[in-house]
């Protein structure tokens, strides 16, 4: 099992969803466990990226808003991989991760800072969840179990280079 946690500044959409498409068997076909956090969370999950999620059939069971800071304690999930996915959070200067997990930055634009009418914050959904998934089904098909950690940093830069 590889253990993947998506970062963003406030973890209410853009790492939300990360998190909830990697742990659908569909996609992640049970060799990931994915989380999710904040360098500075919200407090609540962007309500729309919750709504796409479901109308795709992704499983959404409790995400919340968090503090990456849960990552860091004794108790955390070893972590494998850490994913940026906004430009902000790839510039702040992240917390030590127990384990020295391989990093890599997805620029992935804010859904939620979207300003507008609905049509256009659930294209910005849609566009940001397009993004995702695409990168996402390619980071399923490495061979994760086969590579070095220096091998898969590479390798998932990669794919948020593309």
């Amino acid at each position: 099992m590889i253990h993947v946690l998506f970062v963003c500044t406030g973890n209410a959409a853009r790492s939300i969803m990360a998190e909830a498409m990697l742990n659908d068997p569909a996609l992640g076909r049970g060799r990931f466990r994915a989380f999710s956090a904040g360098s500075h969370p919200r407090g609540e999950v962007y309500p729309l990226a919750l709504d796409l999620l479901r109308e795709h059939g992704v499983p959404v069971e409790g995400p919340r808003s968090k503090s990456w800071h849960e990552f860091t304690r004794p108790e955390a999930p070893p972590l494998d991989l850490v994913i940026t996915v906004c430009d902000h959070a790839a510039g702040e200067r992240c917390p030590v991760w127990p384990g020295r997990p391989a990093d890599a930055h997805w620029s992935v634009p804010d859904p939620a800072a979207v300003a507008g009418g609905e049509a256009e914050r659930r294209q910005a959904c849609r566009d940001a969840m397009r993004l995702l998934r695409a990168r996402l089904e390619r980071l399923a098909r490495l061979p994760v179990d086969a590579l070095t950690r220096d091998a898969l940093e590479r390798q998932v830069r990669e794919i948020g280079a593309v």
